[in-house]
C-alpha cells in the first residue's frame, strides 16, 4: 500500500511538473519577453529614460503626509509592491534557477527585468487610470480594466479568480514552505511549530486591512532590503577580481555554449524568464492591484515608479544572491536547491552564521510577500463579491489554512502548482494589456508635454478621455 502511494504521489508529481515545463518552454518564453520588448518600443523606453524622474517622485511621495490618514501614498504603495516582489523568488527562486538552468538564467533574468520593466509600466498606469474609490483608498488591478476598458466581464471574472489562486493560494503555500525549510536549517525549529507561528502572524496583519499592510511594508521592506544587500556587497567586494570569470559563465551559460555545465541554452532561458517573472512579477497583474491604491495626481506617476520596482527586485537583489552563489564556489549543480543552496553558499563565505543569516532574512522577506500576495487576492475577491462573509473565508484561507499546509508540503509540487497557475495569470493580463496599451501611451504623452512644459506635478483629468468611465477622476 504504502509503494502504491508513493508511486501515485510520483506519478502525480511529474505530470503537474511536465505540464508546467512545458508551458513555459514552448509558449510563455516567447509571448512574455516579446511583449515586453513590444512595450519597450512602444513606450520609447520609458523605464530607461525616466528613470530619473522615478527616483524623484518616489521620493517626494516618501515625505508627503495625508492628515486624513485614508489615502495611501505612491511610496507606500511601491512598498507593498517591494514586499510582495522580494521574498522567496530572491533568494531560494534564483537559487533554483541556477540549479536546475545553470549559471546562465541569471542572464534571462536581467533581460526579462530590463524590457519587462515597461510592461510594468503599462499595467501599472492601467490600474491608476481604471481605479475606483475604496473604503480606506482606492481599489484597482487588471479585473478593474479588463471590465471597465475592455467591457468583458466574463474575462474579469477569470483573471480575479485566477489571481485569487495564484496569489492568495500557490504563492502564499511556496512562501511559507521556505521560511520553515530555513528555520528548520538554521535553528532545528519543527516546520509545524513555525507553521503556526506564521499563521497567527499572517492573520493578525491581513485582518488590519490596506492600511496596516502599508504601513508594515514602508517600515519593514527598506530595513530588510538593506541588510541583505551590505552582506552581498561585502561577499562582492571579497571576491571582485572573480567578476569578469563569473560574468562569463552567465553569458556563455546563458546562450548554449557549455552544454555539459548549463543544460543548454533552453534550460537557462525558461527557467530564468519564469523564475525571474515570479520575483519581479512584470506582466503577471499583480502589481497593479497595489499600485492602483495610490493616491497620485496622475495615473503615469505611479506607471514609472512600479517600473523602479522591477529594475529593483531583480537588477539588485536577485543579482546578489546569483553572485553569492556563484562566487562562493558551491557546487550549484549537486543536487541542492532552493533556499538551502543559498544558505549553503553563505556559510562556506561567512560561516555557520550564513544559514542564520538566510534563516532571518528569508523570514523577512517571504512573510512581506505573503502579505502583498494576499492584498492582490483580497483586491480581486472585491471584485467578484461585497460580501464581507466571503472576504472573510478568503482571509482565513490564504493567511491561515494555505500558509499552514505550505508549512508542510513538498516544495516541488508546490512549484510545479505555482508555474501553472503563473502562465496562465500572465498570459489573461498580456491578452488585456496588449489591447488596452493604448490609453497608456496616451497618457505618457500628457504626462511629458506637461513636464516639458514646465509643470512639476502634472494632473490628469478625466475630460481628456471622455470616451472611459473613469470615476476616481475629475
Amino acid at each position: 500500500m504504502m509503494v502504491l502511494e508513493s508511486t501515485i504521489k510520483e506519478s502525480l508529481l511529474w505530470g503537474i511538473t511536465y505540464v508546467g515545463d512545458t508551458i513555459w518552454s514552448y509558449v510563455m518564453v516567447a509571448v512574455l519577453l516579446g511583449c515586453a520588448i513590444w512595450f519597450t518600443i512602444r513606450t520609447k523606453g520609458v523605464q530607461f529614460r525616466l528613470i530619473r524622474e522615478s527616483f524623484r517622485l518616489l521620493g517626494d511621495s516618501a515625505t508627503t503626509r495625508d492628515k486624513s490618514g485614508r489615502h495611501v501614498s505612491s511610496f507606500q504603495a511601491f512598498a507593498v509592491s517591494i514586499a510582495s516582489r522580494v521574498g522567496t523568488g530572491n533568494l531560494a527562486g534564483v537559487a533554483t534557477a541556477i540549479a536546475v538552468g545553470g549559471p546562465g538564467s541569471v542572464f534571462w533574468m536581467w533581460l526579462i527585468a530590463l524590457f519587462g520593466a515597461a510592461t510594468s509600466f503599462v499595467e501599472s498606469t492601467l490600474a491608476q487610470l481604471f481605479k475606483k474609490p475604496s473604503e480606506d483608498s482606492f481599489i484597482g488591478g487588471p479585473a478593474y480594466y479588463i471590465v471597465k476598458g475592455l467591457k468583458s466581464r466574463w474575462m474579469a471574472a477569470l483573471f480575479a479568480v485566477l489571481i485569487s489562486i495564484t496569489f492568495g493560494f500557490s504563492y502564499n503555500s511556496i512562501q511559507s514552505n521556505t521560511i520553515c525549510d530555513a528555520m528548520n536549517v538554521a535553528f532545528g525549529i519543527d516546520k509545524t511549530v513555525m507553521g503556526i507561528v506564521l499563521t497567527v502572524m499572517a492573520l493578525a496583519i491581513v485582518f488590519g486591512g490596506i492600511q496596516r499592510i502599508a504601513r508594515f511594508s514602508s517600515i519593514f521592506v527598506p530595513l530588510m532590503a538593506v541588510g541583505y544587500l551590505i552582506l552581498a556587497i561585502y561577499i562582492i567586494c571579497c571576491h571582485i577580481g572573480m567578476l569578469p570569470q563569473v560574468l562569463r559563465l552567465i553569458i556563455d551559460n546563458a546562450f548554449g555554449f557549455d552544454q555539459a555545465v548549463g543544460g543548454g541554452v533552453g534550460a537557462a532561458m525558461s527557467y530564468g524568464i519564469k523564475r525571474g517573472l515570479f520575483s519581479n512579477e512584470a506582466g503577471e497583474g499583480s502589481t497593479p492591484n497595489i499600485a492602483a491604491t495610490a493616491s497620485v495626481s496622475h495615473p503615469v506617476k505611479q506607471g514609472i515608479v512600479q517600473a523602479l520596482g522591477v529594475f529593483t527586485d531583480t537588477l539588485v537583489v536577485c543579482s546578489c544572491t546569483a553572485f553569492i552563489i556563484l562566487f562562493s564556489g558551491v557546487d550549484w549543480s549537486s543536487g541542492l536547491n532552493g533556499v538551502a543552496l543559498t544558505q549553503a553558499a553563505l556559510v562556506s563565505e561567512v560561516g555557520p552564521v550564513g544559514a542564520v543569516f538566510i534563516a532571518v532574512a528569508i523570514f523577512m522577506f517571504a512573510f512581506s510577500s505573503i502579505i502583498g500576495n494576499y492584498y492582490s487576492g483580497e483586491a480581486n475577491i472585491r471584485y467578484l463579491t461585497d460580501s464581507k462573509a466571503v472576504l472573510f473565508v478568503f482571509r482565513l484561507l490564504s493567511a491561515g489554512v494555505v500558509v499552514m499546509l505550505g508549512a508542510i508540503s513538498g516544495l516541488n509540487l508546490l512549484w510545479a502548482l505555482c508555474d501553472i497557475c503563473m502562465a496562465l495569470l500572465t498570459a489573461v493580463n498580456l491578452i488585456a494589456i496588449v489591447q488596452l496599451g493604448k490609453y497608456a501611451y496616451r497618457l505618457l504623452d500628457d504626462y511629458l508635454a506637461q513636464r516639458r512644459a514646465g509643470v512639476s506635478n502634472p494632473e490628469f483629468h478625466r475630460s481628456s478621455m471622455p470616451e472611459l468611465d473613469l470615476d476616481s477622476w475629475e
